[in-house]
């Protein structure tokens, strides 16, 4: 079951952990989701805050 997480350091510090990260581009919110190895972890952002995060991810980050 997927978990939604509201923090952005948080989001960060699962990445660590993650496999890939999947980023969807909407009209106006950008969601990220996080694979790990038992959960789906996602976080709802504004367009600009989206590169700012991503460059702080450390895993393979693919794009849909």
């Amino acid at each position: 079951m997927p978990t939604e997480i509201k923090d952005m350091n948080r989001f960060i510090e699962i990445s660590r952990g993650a496999r890939y990260c999947l980023v969807k581009r909407l009209k106006g919110v950008v969601k990220l989701k996080l694979r790990t190895r038992r959960m789906l972890y996602t976080l709802k952002v504004k367009p600009p805050q989206v590169d700012e995060i991503l460059k702080k991810i450390n895993c393979e980050i693919r794009e849909i």
